[in-house]
């Protein structure tokens, strides 16, 4: 009977997730994964990211991490960021709720997104 090395799956499964998650971050200049989405966020921090989003009149998709539990325990150790809502602005995360709220009001967040080519 063949041993089977459980911590080589792993890595090649984290590799997989890890690139699937880059290609997500790649796919979209503006990325935030949340608790529900924009119109219905399911939970309060979630609303306050979209809440400051919207404010910026950014142009920026969203991931419902509910929808998919591979990214949603992924992202963590992708990102070594234990909590959701998290912002990323061309591939680089930015933080949580409130490093998104505080860069909102010190008009940091505003600037940051403007800098961000549109979409093609």
């Amino acid at each position: 009977m063949a041993r089977i090395n459980l911590f080589n799956q792993e890595n090649v499964a984290m590799t997989d997730l890890n690139e699937r998650i880059q290609e997500t971050l790649a796919s979209h200049p503006v990325l935030l994964f949340m608790k529900g989405s924009p119109d219905f966020p399911q939970c309060g921090f979630s609303a306050q990211a979209v809440a400051a989003l919207r404010a910026c009149d950014a142009d920026f998709a969203t991931f419902n991490i509910f929808e998919d539990s591979e990214i949603r325990e992924g992202l963590k150790a992708y990102s070594n960021w234990p909590t959701y809502p998290q912002l990323y602005v061309n591939g680089e995360l930015i933080g949580g709720c409130d490093i998104v709220v505080e860069m909102y009001h010190s008009g940091e967040l505003k600037k940051m997104l403007d800098e961000v080519p549109a979409k093609a």
